[in-house]
């Protein structure tokens, strides 16, 4: 009996170590914090002149700003989006030397200031500067930001159009077009093909035969591709090809159409 008690006794011995190391395992196989997933808070960065008339003055920044994740790629991400805002947001003959969304703003209401005060009749109007980034499209490989735009700084009218900003989702980096196309010159071809076709344009008559303004009358690519879940488009702002009044033109592409073409999606 005595013999049958101590070997019950070291089977539950034996039961309660196994049960203690797999607790063990389990809390050594939990996720470090430093894996953080890349996460976005939206930023709004607006400032306002106090030099009125019927209106006022005012720049209006609206940016997805990354943090957690990476430091090194959410760094290079939020300054690749404020480097568009900078080359968008300003007046003069080019652009300021902001270093950040506070200061850009500063100076866009600055300039207005100053010239309200200097010259009151070149400042009857109120300016606007308004920017609107969103994320469009992600995969495992890109990030695709939309950054909508509209600037009046007096005139007839305001401008607005689309950037696309494309970053590699595992560096940072902004992506060139060279990056996202393995064949540009075939891609331009193909495009070329699509483009004619959808604005009625035939074959053996010039790019610029219905009134469009290419460059040496030959097809090119838009300065914007844009990624979506379905494809890409191919995006001309106003005013890149043809007049104000036509307005912005683009060409969609299915991924089973562009895919031979693309590097990355």
């Amino acid at each position: 009996m005595k013999r049958c008690l101590t070997l019950a006794f070291t089977l539950l011995l034996l039961a309660g170590c196994k049960e203690e190391k797999k607790e063990t395992t389990t809390v050594n196989t939990e996720t470090p914090a430093d894996t953080a997933v890349l996460a976005f808070e939206q930023k709004n960065y607006a400032k306002k002149s106090t030099i009125c008339k019927k209106e006022c003055t005012y720049v209006d920044i609206k940016v997805p700003e990354a943090m957690n994740g990476d430091k090194a790629i959410a760094d290079s991400i939020n300054q690749s989006l404020f480097r568009v805002a900078r080359s968008i947001v300003y007046f003069g003959e080019k652009p300021t030397n902001a270093k950040n969304y506070e200061e850009l703003t500063a100076m866009f209401i600055k300039s207005y200031d100053e010239l309200a005060k200097k010259y009151p009749e070149e400042a009857a109007w109120a300016w606007e500067a308004k920017i609107n980034t969103t994320k469009e499209y992600q995969s495992g490989n890109i990030m695709n930001f939309k950054v909508n735009n509209y600037m009046f700084t007096g005139g007839a009218h305001g401008y607005e159009g689309n950037r696309s900003v494309i970053i590699d989702a595992k560096t940072g980096r902004t992506l060139k077009r060279s990056d996202i196309l393995k064949d540009e010159k075939g891609f331009t071809a193909f495009a070329e093909k699509k483009f004619r076709s959808q604005l009625n344009i035939p074959a053996n008559k010039p790019i610029n035969s219905t009134g469009l303004m290419f460059e040496n009358n030959r097809f090119a690519l838009p300065q914007n591709i844009f990624y979506s879940n379905n494809g890409i488009t191919l995006l001309y702002n106003p005013v890149e090809i043809a007049s104000f009044a036509d307005g912005a033109k683009e060409v969609k592409f299915t991924y089973a159409e562009a895919g031979p073409y693309l590097k990355v999606k």
